[in-house]
């Protein structure tokens, strides 16, 4: 790991790909990323419709090695709450890092490789603001014979209901994987990692690249005629209507898993066994119940609710704060996610939100706010 000047914005490999597209660039992360091309509403709807090529390659991509997977899963498993031993070769699975408390100190990806060869190694992706801390947080903790390999690879994550056909156009060998699957293939004639998988709540691929190779992958994938390229603004409207947390804003070291809904994540042996950061917490809540919960919010009217925004119950009492709010394109109006007591978290609850010094009327509605279209195979 190298240090930089925070105050100087670093680029990824795609940087000129998107300022020739004429991306609109903002610092997010400690980088400078695209936050639009041609409008957010617009890339919205053409990832709904077809497929949007994202770049994340600010995302942190690290892989823990060690002699078996045995070994290397319960150095993981006493870091997050998910069954890691049990997760089978060439699938994905997602995590939260946690506190003694409980609390999350950010969410991440973790995959155990197919091949034989790597049955020691465990695949992380971790969040960008979080992976200089996650790094030093993982090294910290694991056994003697566990390493971190730390990877200086781009990201990029094509999402959309064509993207499986766009995979296979370029000769990816991917029609037949399902959501959550993970494995080496060859896209345009580039030697790549990808799992079946993405941060929007549609089918799709995030695909790891040598640096190198990111500017020569991205442009033979944007000469599809079913992709156009897609900024962070859409990312966010897409994750938010998904139902999807955002680190830093839905989760933090403040909630737990539990209070997170998050629950689904925690698989039945780690639930009974615990032996993570903070599980006499976590089992606790999951055995007597929150005193708050996530929840979906649909305010009334036009105006959205940012994050911040007061949640207050039909008395006026404040029950609740916003976490991530906005207009959501596919739902036609603005939509919110946040943080009410539990007691005021049934679906069809009528609350007020205070915009501007004014309450509007909103309804506590079901996550997420579009059905995932995630690709999953009858079994």
């Amino acid at each position: 790991m190298t240090s930089h000047d925070d105050s100087t914005p670093l680029k990824t490999p795609l940087y000129d790909a998107h300022v020739t597209l004429g991306a609109r660039m903002v610092p997010f992360a400690g980088y400078l990323m695209p936050v639009q091309y041609e409008g957010i509403i617009a890339e919205h709807q053409h990832t709904r419709a077809k497929a949007g090529l994202f770049d994340v390659s600010h995302m942190g991509q690290a892989v823990l090695v060690g002699p078996d997977h045995a070994t290397t899963a319960a150095a993981l498993e006493a870091l997050v709450p998910a069954d890691v031993r049990d997760l089978a070769p060439g699938k994905q699975r997602y995590s939260q890092l946690l506190n003694e408390t409980g609390g999350i100190l950010d969410d991440l990806m973790f995959f155990r490789f197919a091949d034989p060869s790597r049955d020691g190694a465990i695949g992380l992706v971790v969040n960008a603001a979080c992976k200089a801390a996650d790094y030093a947080h993982i090294a910290a903790r694991l056994p003697d014979g566990v390493r971190l390999d730390v990877h200086d690879k781009a990201l990029l994550a094509l999402q959309g209901p064509t993207a499986v056909d766009v995979m296979v156009r370029l000769g990816a060998a991917v029609a037949d994987w399902d959501f959550m699957d993970v494995g080496p293939v060859r896209l345009a004639g580039i030697d790549v990692f990808a799992s079946r998988s993405g941060y929007t709540g549609e089918d799709g691929f995030e695909i790891s690249v040598a640096a190198d190779k990111a500017a020569a992958l991205w442009a033979a994938l944007i000469a599809d005629p079913d992709v156009k390229p897609i900024g962070l603004g859409a990312r966010d409207s897409l994750r938010l209507e998904g139902g999807l947390c955002l680190y830093g804003h839905d989760i933090d070291t403040t909630t737990t898993p539990v209070e997170g809904g998050l629950v689904w994540s925690i698989q039945k042996r780690r639930r009974a066994e615990g032996g993570f950061p903070g599980a006499a917490i976590v089992q606790k809540q999951l055995a007597e119940g929150v005193g708050r919960k996530r929840v979906g919010i649909r305010p009334a009217g036009k105006a959205p609710a940012r994050d911040g925004t007061e949640v207050l119950n039909a008395a006026g009492a404040t029950i609740g704060v916003i976490t991530s709010g906005g207009f959501g394109p596919t739902v036609g109006g603005p939509i919110a996610m946040g943080y009410v007591k539990s007691d005021s978290a049934a679906v069809g609850t009528a609350v007020q939100l205070m915009v501007r010094g004014k309450p509007i009327a909103a309804e506590i509605v079901a996550l997420p706010f579009v059905p995932a279209r995630f690709h999953r195979t009858a079994k």
